[in-house]
């Protein structure tokens, strides 16, 4: 249990340096890179039901990040369940 809430938190708090570094990011674009640059989600669904987010916010943010030139690029995208997968750009 209390390795869970170690990886919880070392989480939020790498969340809460990337939106430290970039003011734009909201805090779901910021989990979005942190979660990719960790191995945590590389799609959409995944990372939706790992934070307890809606899927359409997910794709709203990702989509976002992408157009404003984040370190995300998308790799594929699932027509029918719109699951989107995404990578860190590599700079």
């Amino acid at each position: 249990m209390s390795e869970d809430r170690d990886q919880t938190d070392r989480f939020l708090l790498l969340v809460e340096e990337r939106q430290a570094k970039d003011p734009r990011l909201t805090a779901l674009q910021a989990a979005l890179i942190v979660g990719a640059e960790e191995g945590i989600a590389r799609d959409s669904r995944t990372f939706a039901r790992l934070l307890g987010v809606a899927h359409a916010l997910v794709l709203r943010e990702l989509n976002a990040l992408v157009e404003m030139g984040g370190p995300l690029r998308i790799e594929k995208r699932e027509v029918r369940t719109l699951r989107t997968f995404y990578a860190v750009e590599q700079r």
